[in-house]
């Protein structure tokens, strides 16, 4: 099944990762969690469910995943500030893989400068940032424009994994 880069960092959203997460494990896929620093175990801002970083971003590539899951939370915002995530998203995205990101998670999308002229949903007060970076806002539980999927708040968690996992069974049967 595919291999999917989980890019993440201190006080994410637990919900917008554990259940994603454990709907792609579930349905056979490997998950590998990208950090700041290889070994570190970041936590959650509400359960502190811990995550161990499996690899540092800055010593990976987006040719060794086939999709990248950005779950939501203060993670987006503190890992946007440094060079190698920012880097990491805009290389997936201009290689049209599989891209999830729900709530902040389009914060490094749009730091990379990669949602101009796409269609995307993220949390309520990113709206403006959104719209500013070129796409067009729409208040809908699960947008999906391409290779990219966006959704607003862990009530979209359902919509998110089941059009995340269409994504992924779909980009399957291309690479077949």
């Amino acid at each position: 099944m595919s291999t999917i880069a989980v890019l993440i960092t201190d006080d994410f959203e637990d919900s917008e990762y554990s259940q994603p997460a454990e709907a792609f494990r579930k349905a056979g896929h490997k998950l590998i969690h990208i950090g700041l620093k290889k070994g570190e175990t970041v936590t959650g801002k509400k359960q502190a469910t811990p995550v161990l970083i499996d690899s540092e971003v800055d010593s990976v590539r987006p040719e060794d995943f086939d999709a990248l899951l950005i779950p939501g939370g203060y993670s987006p915002d503190k890992l946007r500030a440094h060079k190698g995530p920012v880097r990491f998203v805009k290389l997936f995205m201009e290689q049209d893989k599989p891209v999830f990101a729900i709530c902040h998670g389009p914060q490094l999308l749009i730091s990379a400068g990669k949602l101009e002229g796409r269609k995307a949903t993220g949390w309520k007060s990113l709206t403006c940032d959104i719209k500013y970076a070129g796409a067009e806002y729409l208040d809908k539980e699960v947008v999906v424009d391409a290779n990219l999927v966006t959704s607003r708040q862990p009530s979209d968690i359902p919509a998110f994994v089941k059009a995340s996992l269409e994504m992924l069974g779909k980009s399957r049967a291309k690479a077949a």
